[in-house]
């Protein structure tokens, strides 16, 4: 697998953390464990708490997955009340 030539601007990590924490927070809404939301969306946990850790940017697919799981459209999963950069 290649690696980046250049790190990632702040911004973006920025958004990374925020998407996490709204997963989690949707999750939490929906009453759901990790592991309920993996089984939900025909994944692995692993990979739920590493999106909502922010050490992984999740593949769109995923991001469909999860949002079908938890019932919301994707773009809920994506709205920040945050400021943002550039997106």
């Amino acid at each position: 697998m290649s690696r980046r030539r250049t790190p990632r601007p702040d911004w973006v990590i920025d958004r990374r953390r925020l998407l996490g924490h709204r997963i989690a927070d949707l999750r939490r809404q929906a009453e759901l464990s990790q592991e309920q939301l993996a089984n939900l969306a025909g994944m692995e946990r692993r990979s739920i708490q590493r999106y909502e850790n922010a050490q992984r940017d999740p593949q769109f697919s995923d991001l469909l997955l999860i949002a079908h799981a938890l019932r919301v459209h994707v773009s809920d999963l994506l709205h920040s009340e945050q400021p943002h950069d550039g997106v």
